[in-house]
C-alpha cells in the first residue's frame, strides 16, 4: 500500500505567518500606488506645501515657475541625513558580524532560524533596496524629482507615479531609494532580542519615518515615492521571512 505519510505532513505544515503579513503588505503596496496614479495631485499639493516660491530674474522666460525647497539648505537636515545614510551599512556589518559568530559557536550547525533570518535579512536588502529600487525602478522609471519639475523650478514635465514617460535619464525619483533602507531598518526590529526592542526598537522606528519625511521635505521626492519606496521594503523582507519558515518547515518533516 501507498505510504503517502510524508506528503500528507508536507502540505500540512502550517503557513508562515508572514506569508499572510506579505499577501497584506503586497496588496497594500499596489492599491497605494493606484491611488497615488489616480490621483497626482496628493503628491503636488504635499510638495507645494514645502516649496517656497520666489520672483523669477527678468530674464526668465514667461511662464516659469521660480522658488527653491528652503530645507534642502538646511544644515541640521544634512547632518542628519548624512548620519540615518550609514545605519543601513552598520546594520550590515552588525548582520554579518552575528552570521561568522554562529558559525564559530555553533560549528557545522550554525543554520540557526535566528541564523537563517539574518541572511533572509540581509538577502531582502539586496533584493529590494538594490536590486528592485536603484537597478530596476530608479534606473528605468523616469520619473523627475520635484525639483526637477517646472512645476517647482525645474524644466522637466510632472509624472505621475507608476508612470514611466517621464523624461528622467538615470537616478529617477520613483521609488525613493533611501525610504526602502529606512523601511528596511524598520524590519530589523523583528530581529532583535526581546529585551533590546524598546530601547533599540524605539529609535530605528524614528529613523525608519524619518529618512522618507526628510527626503519629501527638502524636494527629493514626492510623498508617493517615499511612502512606496518604505513599503516596497516591507513587502520584500516579509517575502524573504515567509521563504525561510516554509524551508525549514520543509526541512523539518
Amino acid at each position: 500500500m501507498y505510504d503517502n505519510s510524508i506528503a500528507y505532513t508536507k502540505r500540512n505544515a502550517p503557513v508562515s505567518r508572514y506569508f499572510f503579513v506579505f499577501l497584506a503588505l503586497f496588496v497594500l503596496w499596489w492599491t497605494l500606488l493606484f491611488v497615488f496614479y489616480r490621483f497626482p495631485g496628493i503628491d503636488l499639493a504635499v510638495a507645494k506645501s514645502v516649496f517656497t516660491a520666489e520672483p523669477c530674474a527678468s530674464t526668465s522666460p514667461v511662464g516659469n515657475v521660480c522658488g527653491t525647497f528652503a530645507l534642502a539648505k538646511n544644515p541640521l537636515l544634512r547632518m542628519v541625513r548624512n548620519v540615518t545614510l550609514a545605519l543601513p551599512y552598520i546594520a550590515i556589518l552588525v548582520l554579518f558580524a552575528a552570521l561568522i559568530s554562529s558559525r564559530y559557536k555553533y560549528g557545522a550547525g550554525w543554520r540557526t532560524l535566528k541564523a537563517d533570518r539574518y541572511i533572509a535579512a540581509l538577502i531582502s536588502l539586496g533584493v529590494g533596496c538594490g536590486l528592485i529600487v536603484n537597478a530596476l525602478l530608479k534606473t528605468y522609471g523616469g520619473r523627475p524629482r520635484p525639483r526637477s519639475t517646472d512645476l517647482f523650478g525645474g524644466s522637466l514635465d510632472f509624472v505621475q507615479a507608476g508612470s514611466f514617460a517621464g523624461r528622467c535619464l538615470a537616478n529617477c525619483s520613483f521609488v525613493s531609494g533611501e525610504a526602502s533602507s529606512g523601511g528596511w531598518l524598520l524590519c530589523l526590529v523583528l530581529l532583535l532580542p526581546p529585551r533590546l526592542r524598546f530601547s533599540v526598537g524605539i529609535p530605528l522606528a524614528i529613523i525608519s519615518i524619518m529618512m522618507p519625511t526628510m527626503r519629501v521635505m527638502t524636494g527629493a521626492h514626492y510623498l508617493s515615492d517615499a511612502v512606496l519606496g518604505w513599503l516596497l521594503s516591507l513587502v520584500v523582507f516579509a517575502a524573504a521571512m515567509a521563504t525561510v519558515d516554509f524551508l525549514r518547515s520543509g526541512t523539518r518533516a
